[in-house]
């Protein structure tokens, strides 16, 4: 990485960790723009388009922007954990101080974007989730206590909320939690119960690491058996959400519309069990993290790590999976059944090798 290249810069953002967030906020435009379709208000395909190019482009200003904060801010604890020990600022690509004002602007130019292209609650949102980010989590939470994550994931749980905002029409400033249906805050609460399972499947086998950094993780302060407990409960707390989302009056902004959408129920009974099904397979994931497993070449504990992988594959698919089922509840049907027999193959034949497991082995 060259001093100062535009690699460097962009590095300072997390792009990586950004992209997966603003899939759920645009997902969130889609689906505040369908529910209307559905309720006879027409679908515009060029303004929802223009709308997800505005929560894309603020998304990645006023998030890169408290990403690189934040680098700013870890450069003393970067230099001691190989995850982050090539981040920009250790590795000398970019200044502390050129970091910091890089970060401070983007930030700026990120809400200042969702004001004027958007609506004023919407830059609240983006501006909320910056500051809580870099002064709660960063600053106050990551360094204090092991709930850090639990806490701090308020922060990335917000783009559904941006998205949402941006889309919707009639919100005040006055009340920016008022986003005129339930729908939203059912997302945020989504991301914030996955987070904790999220990155505590990460901090299992780098707890060495943010231990000698100085860092409170689940694991370094009470163990990796307490660790796998908590994510257990959150990953429970998430197959149970699934039927938080049945309720056609979580999805509309006043109860009497769902008299103007036919399949309404239909609707949320089948994403609520593309939810659960999800959730389940996200579950597993978890239930078979072994702890005393060999460890890879990179000194990943394997299961723990294929368990963050599929974490993120959840989300996505939660997320995707709402526009499928308002787009086309039919596919989403097929596409479900689909799903369950396959699940439903590979679990009789995972059942028939540990009943048989010689047969199964010859």
């Amino acid at each position: 990485m060259q001093t100062g290249s535009l690699g460097a810069w962009f590095a300072l953002m997390k792009p990586g960790v950004i992209m997966l967030l603003q899939v759920t906020a645009i997902c969130a435009v889609l689906a505040h723009d369908l529910i209307d379709w559905h309720l006879g208000a027409g679908l515009d395909v060029l303004a929802t388009l223009q709308i997800s190019l505005v929560v894309f482009v603020g998304g990645m200003l006023t998030a890169g922007g408290a990403n690189a904060i934040n680098m700013w801010y870890d450069r003393d604890i970067d230099p001691q954990m190989v995850r982050t020990a090539t981040r920009p600022i250790p590795a000398g690509a970019v200044s502390e101080t050129g970091a910091l004002v890089f970060g401070v602007v983007l930030a700026l130019l990120g809400t200042a974007w969702f004001w004027f292209m958007a609506n004023p609650v919407a830059a609240f949102w983006a501006a909320f989730s910056g500051l809580f980010y870099v002064f709660v989590y960063t600053i106050w939470l990551k360094r204090r206590t092991p709930q850090n994550i639990v806490i701090g994931g308020i922060a990335g749980s917000t783009p559904p909320l941006i998205g949402w905002a941006s889309a919707a029409d009639g919100l005040s400033l006055a009340d920016p939690f008022d986003l005129g249906a339930a729908l939203p805050w059912l997302m945020f609460l989504l991301i914030f119960l996955w987070t904790p399972p999220h990155f505590w499947a990460l901090a299992l086998f780098r707890a060495k690491e943010y231990a000698q950094a100085g860092v409170p993780m689940m694991p370094t302060v009470h163990g990796s058996k307490h660790t796998m407990i908590e994510m257990r409960v959150y990953c429970l707390l998430l197959i149970g959400l699934s039927a938080a989302f049945v309720d056609p009056e979580m999805w509309v902004n006043d109860k009497t519309q769902i008299a103007a959408w036919s399949n309404a129920w239909l609707i949320t009974i089948i994403y609520s069990l593309w939810a659960l099904m999800l959730g389940i397979w996200y579950n597993q994931s978890v239930l078979d993290i072994k702890l005393r497993e060999p460890r890879d070449s990179k000194g990943r504990i394997p299961s723990a790590f294929r368990s963050f992988f599929i974490s993120m594959k959840y989300l996505a698919m939660m997320f995707l999976s709402l526009v499928l089922v308002l787009a086309s509840v039919q596919i989403g049907i097929v596409l479900l059944l689909v799903l369950l027999a396959r699940e439903s193959v590979r679990g009789l034949r995972t059942l028939r090798q540990r009943m048989h497991p010689r047969t199964a082995s010859a």
